[in-house]
């Protein structure tokens, strides 16, 4: 998420102007305010943000899946005052997602997962067993769960002005910047189990992703529990991109694409495509 962003974060450096009320003067000419969104996450911390955005998009993580983004509180401040003249949410938020296998800081060694004082989140089995420690889709899905589970609860349960974890749409933002294994299944048995901690507290799930890094980490999968779920879809350089972009092939079977993204001078845009 916001790959391209952070970079031109590094290239412009803190002593240019690359920006003006978080637009850029070439991209104000261009937007449909109506139809246009941002995301942003801890790239933006103490820089200028848009104003007037149709719809926002929060990053929760500082960038990891096992870390914060220190300015989730203010940036969902930021998000709440989105004006949503689309489809979309008013406000949605993302996580990180990665499959680090037994290289992590943590892996679990059973379907119970430690949440502190001796208590414990019985975690379900799945991929033909439970998980015993190993690197393995069983012990994979039971990562995926947790990290999850610490986004809710450690991450937005802090926030003030947060509302209720099921009331938001959660983007998975699967890029092969971050952990993964060469084992797709695992990769995928991860995201699912996501998936269904968000799914098990009545939440709502997307996938954010290109086809290229889709496949990378996960194949091709036919059927999966992420079946259907929408898609946002970077890589645009401009509005005009975003809009086509809407058209490409979804990640998985009845899955269609919501929104695209594209970057112009330090802040990532969205497009509804609904």
């Amino acid at each position: 998420m916001i790959r391209l962003a952070r970079r031109l974060v590094q290239l412009c450096g803190a002593a240019m102007v690359c920006l003006t009320l978080g637009v850029s003067s070439a991209s104000a000419a261009t937007v449909d305010p109506a139809h246009v969104g941002n995301d942003i996450s801890w790239p933006q911390c103490g820089k200028a943000l848009p104003t007037g955005q149709a719809f926002g998009i929060v990053g929760i993580n500082g960038g990891l899946a096992n870390n914060t983004n220190p300015c989730f509180g203010a940036e969902l401040d930021w998000a709440n005052r989105s004006v949503r003249t689309t489809g979309q949410d008013a406000v949605a938020l993302y996580v990180n997602t990665a499959n680090p296998g037994l290289t992590g800081s943590w892996w679990p060694t059973s379907n119970e997962y430690p949440v502190g004082s001796g208590n414990y989140v019985q975690v379900p089995a799945q991929y033909a067993g439970p998980c015993t420690g190993q690197d393995t889709a069983a012990c994979a899905y039971v990562y995926g769960y947790a990290k999850a589970y610490d986004d809710v609860k450690l991450r937005l349960g802090t926030a003030p002005q947060a509302a209720p974890a099921a009331s938001y749409l959660w983007w998975l933002d699967v890029e092969t910047t971050n952990s993964w294994e060469t084992n797709k299944t695992a990769n995928l048995a991860d995201l699912e189990g996501m998936t269904s901690y968000f799914t098990g507290i009545s939440a709502r799930v997307g996938i954010y992703s290109t086809g290229y890094q889709w496949a990378v980490i996960t194949g091709t999968p036919k059927s999966t529990p992420l079946s259907g779920l929408p898609d946002w879809v970077p890589g645009a350089r401009s509005l005009k991109g975003a809009q086509s972009n809407c058209k490409s092939t979804a990640f998985t079977p009845g899955s269609r694409i919501t929104v695209t993204q594209y970057t112009s001078g330090l802040l990532d845009y969205d497009w509804s495509c609904i």
